[in-house]
């Protein structure tokens, strides 16, 4: 499946490119989940909490259309389908690690700011 077109697009670095594709409020956090292995749509809903069906299903299916999550459907009744990484979505795993670390550091750095306060 081709990229999507804003995956395309001229850019002015790297790193904007990376946000095009990787950018939103919940496809960093879907990729993360899937680093552990594959999910079903309702598991990766009750993770987040707050996320709306719609917007869930749209980020999944735009991460799909850019080759870096697969969407397996089996044929049971009722139908079940689940979300992995493909073979090129897990080289974001240093990534994806990386803002995890830093996250974590930062939430450290505020919440001693916070308590020294």
């Amino acid at each position: 499946m081709p990229p999507r077109d804003q995956a395309r697009r001229s850019y002015g670095c790297a790193v904007e490119v990376t946000l095009a594709v990787m950018g939103g409020k919940w496809k960093p956090v879907i990729l993360y989940q899937l680093l552990d292995g594959p999910k079903r749509f309702g598991e990766l809903r009750k993770t987040f909490g707050g996320v709306s069906q719609r917007s869930l299903t749209l980020q999944l299916r735009e991460l799909e259309t850019d080759g870096i999550v697969r969407r397996q459907v089996f044929a049971e009744v009722p139908p079940r389908v689940e979300y992995s990484l493909t073979e090129y979505g897990r080289t974001l795993a240093p990534v994806l690690d990386a803002m995890k670390a830093w996250g974590q550091s930062f939430r450290e750095r505020v919440e001693g700011t916070a308590e020294a306060a």
